[in-house]
């Protein structure tokens, strides 16, 4: 984690910094987070590192352990699947809407650039750039679809989400075959969504969920039977 500067939302920096930490896989479950530890790393005072943590707990992220202070979360087999099953319906939903929008010339063009502009930066990553390039890609991409449905109950109930979802994404990136597959499927999302095709761009998009929610889940049961 880089140190940062002073700015006026040094909380949400500070937490942000620390999603994508745990996203990335640089903290892992049972890491221990340590206030004076954290504020040391990212160059700043222990109160914003003190809000942040307390943010991190209330969305699930963090835990209490005692004597041992503020620890990240372990990843919950059961509350993956719950996510991706709603994540799934959303998607389908976004990516009918925006084939949709397309179909009647009602697409927004800054979402659909942003769209564009994502699946090029995701296809344009190697195995030499770090995780959190390919998380923050993957989630730049599926919100301008999100915004490319016009539905922005869609946009809020998924942002609400975003931090465990970039957590999911980071522990299935780690697949290089994974990755790439990832980005086809994204391509073939937004290919239908370019054509109109309300069904097609909405079935693309479930099927890439579930595939992703129950590869991850897969993941998680397989470590704990090693465990």
């Amino acid at each position: 984690m880089q140190p940062l500067g002073i700015v006026p939302n040094l909380i949400d920096q500070v937490y942000e910094r620390l999603v994508d930490a745990i996203a990335a896989g640089e903290l892992e479950p049972g890491a221990r987070l340590g206030q004076e530890e954290v504020a040391a790393r990212l160059g700043v005072s222990r109160q914003p590192v003190s809000h942040a943590l307390h943010m991190l707990k209330r969305q699930g992220l963090a835990i209490e352990q005692g004597k041992r202070g503020v620890a990240v979360a372990p990843i919950e087999p059961r509350r993956i699947a719950d996510l991706y099953e709603v994540r799934a319906a959303l998607e389908e939903v976004a990516a009918s809407r925006a084939a949709r929008a397309v179909a009647e010339g009602l697409a927004d063009p800054a979402a659909f650039f942003a769209a564009r502009n994502a699946l090029a930066t995701g296809q344009s990553l190697s195995d030499a750039d770090p995780m959190h390039d390919w998380i923050a890609a993957d989630v730049r991409f599926h919100s301008a679809l999100h915004r490319l449905s016009g539905n922005m109950a869609i946009v809020e109930t998924v942002a609400a989400q975003w931090p465990h979802f970039k957590r999911s994404m980071g522990a299935v990136l780690g697949d290089r075959e994974i990755r790439r597959r990832v980005w086809a499927e994204h391509a073939g999302i937004l290919a239908a969504v370019e054509a109109g095709d309300p069904d097609e761009a909405g079935r693309r998009a479930r099927t890439h969920t579930e595939q992703a929610g129950a590869a991850l889940v897969a993941r998680l049961l397989l470590k704990d039977d090693a465990a």
